[in-house]
């Protein structure tokens, strides 16, 4: 079924048409045939109710809200009006930038707007007299602030909101009708105000230059995810939004079958969500408006830490790392994961790799709990959690995710679970920092268990090691909003 259902409402007219045109009779002496459209489908009332949203997929999109034509909204996500994070993610997101600046890497957030600030035009009038577009733009700014004050590089795309019908000059919208990502177009004009931002980046004057040129490259079709998400609760479905695609190549230098010519290796790198994927080009836009090479590591479905953590575990960072790293993410995404900056805080160092062991072992991991790491058998050592690591690696790469318990000398333990993406190249690697916020740091690490493979599975080899991390800097433990 088609987004607009058209309805003939004069057959004899066409007739009359046809006839005239096979007696020679001009078109224009002729009636034209006449036809109206109806919208094709209103959401059901199962999707203005936020219980009916049960997996945690589905939760992504409570609720759908109608708007004109096919366009549609998620109250929670498109229409928020709050941009912020808890205390102890402003204190993880200010000791990740001084981590990565102690080691000579600046970095870049590009935090989207979201849907209904860019497209509340879109609205049907009762909805846009709920939503309270100056306070959400005046938060969304405010947050952009704090990223700043943290040193973050942070271009604002605050203006990308008040274009006029948030369209470009040629009539292309920024985001789809029915999905959460933007278009290609909206992608470009993006990328053209991060660019600005990155020539501001000291050290950007010595980075390669190099000419860049986008064009069409065909045509994409978008099935949305909201539109996708209203036919599971409703039953109806949506046509197909159509749109250009883009590719970008250095001007003179399409065949010539060298990736970074004369450059070398690209010393910009851009990690982020599907956003940054090669459908919508944004890459490619940041190339052409930034003159300089641009290493994409983003893949679909990496969420906020996906393509980063893959990104600091790679030979590509941990042999040459990039001067500049460009971060794409929505406001989706929550701040105070606390393990996810474990992962990163161990990875940007190579977690074990290269360092004295404190403890190690190599295993045979069955169906199960698995005792991995014991502190005390070849005599109690000193492994308190704000000095340490864990580096753990499945000899099988394709291992996803891990289950472990860390038990502490107190009796106190630790319930831990990471999980990669499924769309992530994997290493079967899994490395972290052990607990360190609020009362954890000063806790003696007594043992790690780690879940062994499914019953009836085939048993895992895997390797582990606790090690002396890296003395990055230390956002304190009471860092807030206020504070920055």
């Amino acid at each position: 079924m088609h987004a607009q259902l058209i309805k003939l409402l004069s057959l004899s007219g066409l007739t009359a048409a046809i006839f005239a045109a096979s007696s020679g009779v001009r078109a224009d002496d002729a009636h034209a045939p006449t036809f109206t459209a109806e919208p094709c489908c209103n959401i059901c009332p199962q999707a203005l109710d936020a219980k009916n949203y049960t997996t945690r997929y589905q939760q992504n999109f409570t609720t759908l809200v109608q708007a004109q034509g096919d366009w549609l909204f998620r109250t929670q996500e498109d229409l928020r009006t709050q941009f912020d994070t808890s205390p102890e993610g402003y204190r993880r997101m200010k000791e990740l930038h001084d981590a990565f600046k102690s080691k000579g890497i600046e970095l870049v957030v590009v935090y989207q707007p979201t849907r209904g600030l860019v497209d509340r035009n879109k609205l049907f009038p009762a909805e846009l007299a709920k939503y309270d577009y100056e306070t959400a733009l005046k938060n969304y700014q405010a947050m952009l602030g704090r990223f700043s004050q943290m040193g973050y590089w942070v271009p604002d795309l605050s203006p990308l909101t008040n274009e006029p019908s948030t369209k470009d000059e040629q009539g292309h919208d920024f985001y789809f009708r029915g999905d959460q990502h933007w278009t290609p177009y909206g992608a470009q004009r993006t990328a053209k105000i991060v660019a600005e931002k990155v020539k501001q980046v000291p050290g950007f004057a010595d980075i390669p230059k190099r000419e860049f040129e986008s064009h069409k490259s065909g045509r994409m079709g978008k099935t949305g995810t909201l539109h996708n998400m209203a036919a599971q609760l409703c039953g109806n479905t949506y046509a197909i939004q159509y749109m250009d695609q883009f590719v970008t190549e250095p001007k003179g230098e399409a065949a010539d079958g060298d990736l970074f010519g004369d450059s070398g290796n690209p010393e910009i790198t851009l990690v982020g969500t599907s956003h940054s994927g090669k459908n919508y080009n944004f890459s490619g836009f940041l190339e052409e408006y930034i003159g300089a090479d641009v290493l994409n590591v983003a893949f679909p479905g990496g969420g906020l830490e996906g393509s980063m953590l893959q990104y600091l575990g790679s030979e590509d960072f941990q042999k040459k790392p990039p001067k500049i790293l460009i971060w794409e993410f929505s406001p989706l995404y929550r701040l105070d994961q606390e393990t996810i900056y474990r992962q990163m805080m161990s990875l940007l160092d190579n977690g074990c790799e290269g360092k004295t062991a404190i403890m190690s072992q190599s295993a045979t991991l069955k169906t199960g709990a698995n005792e991995l790491l014991v502190n005390g058998k070849n005599g109690i050592k000193d492994v308190r959690n704000g000095s340490n690591q864990v580096d753990i690696r499945f000899a099988d790469t394709s291992v996803k995710t891990l289950h472990a318990t860390l038990w502490y000398m107190n009796g106190r333990h630790e319930d831990l679970k990471i999980e990669k993406p499924t769309t992530s190249d994997t290493d079967g690697r899994f490395a972290f920092e052990l607990r360190d916020d609020k009362d954890w740091a000063d806790q003696q690490l007594l043992a790690v268990e780690v879940q062994g493979p499914e019953a009836g599975a085939a048993p895992q080899q895997v390797e582990a090691k606790i090690c002396k991390r890296n003395v990055f800097p230390r956002a304190a433990q009471n860092t807030a909003q206020a504070g920055l």
